[in-house]
């Protein structure tokens, strides 16, 4: 059965060594496409490149950049694909293959897309490619996905805002008021990204970086900043009236009414 296996390999190999020697074009174009359809597309990505030159400026052109766009894809060498069909784009702007390859640049991108910890120049990227897209194309087969994906790389985004607030406020009273940065953070990922699945948790920071503030105010200042998360606590019981953080919300809502009738 090895003894099989190899033969096949070997005679596999072979087979793909006379393709990479021939001078016919259409017959290296016409084994890509068989490479392709077998999913080996390292021996396929080859070919096209093989013949890229020849076909360019004819009809056939536009397939092989397209195919070099796919066996990127499915080397998972997102970053090339990308690129491919950001060619793509360029060229042919009304091709037969345009609103794939408008779809699946923003699907390259969110596929390379970073942890939240990261930087997220890609992520955005993948943003204003899905943007562009349903612009285009809403009532694309693609769409639903599109609008999916470019939830998450939102999500993505307020998460890192979510860690770099959550960082500011541990660090605390350290080397300043860091409770305000973190409030600061905080308010500006809730406004820039509304939809995002970290609301609750922003909000929450905003909520106890105003009480912390509250607490580590001058006594002249201490009144307006328990009046201003008095009204910071309102806001949050009434938009997360079932926080997980409702109990804790309520012991510093009492805190703050000490602060208001001493």
């Amino acid at each position: 059965m090895i003894l099989g296996t190899l033969l096949v390999l070997l005679t596999s190999c072979g087979e793909y060594q006379q393709v990479l020697k021939s001078r016919d074009p259409d017959y290296k174009f016409q084994k890509a496409l068989e490479y392709f359809n077998l999913k080996e597309y390292g021996k396929a990505q080859t070919l096209f490149d093989d013949v890229a030159s020849y076909y360019k400026g004819t009809e056939r052109s536009e397939d092989v950049l397209c195919y070099l766009a796919r066996t990127n894809m499915g080397q998972k060498s997102y970053t090339n694909a990308a690129d491919y069909y950001a060619a793509y784009i360029r060229n042919y702007p009304k091709g037969k293959y345009i609103i794939e390859a408008r779809f699946q640049m923003g699907h390259c991108y969110y596929l390379d897309s970073p942890d939240a910890r990261l930087d997220q120049e890609i992520t955005r990227k993948a943003i204003d490619a899905f943007t562009q897209f349903v612009e285009l194309y809403p009532a694309s087969p693609y769409a639903e996905q599109a609008y999916t994906e470019m939830g998450e790389m939102y999500d993505k985004l307020a998460y890192k805002e979510y860690l770099s607030a959550k960082l500011y406020y541990n660090l605390g009273t350290y080397l300043g008021n860091n409770y305000e940065s973190c409030e600061i953070i905080a308010k500006n990922a809730l406004k820039d990204y509304p939809s995002n699945s970290y609301q609750e948790e922003l909000s929450w920071l905003v909520f106890t970086a105003k009480y912390q503030q509250m607490v580590n105010s001058f006594e002249e200042k201490k009144i307006d900043r328990a009046r201003d998360t008095q009204d910071e606590y309102y806001s949050f019981i009434t938009e997360f009236p079932n926080s997980k953080h409702r109990k804790d919300a309520d012991k510093l809502f009492k805190e703050i009414g000490k602060v208001l009738h001493d």
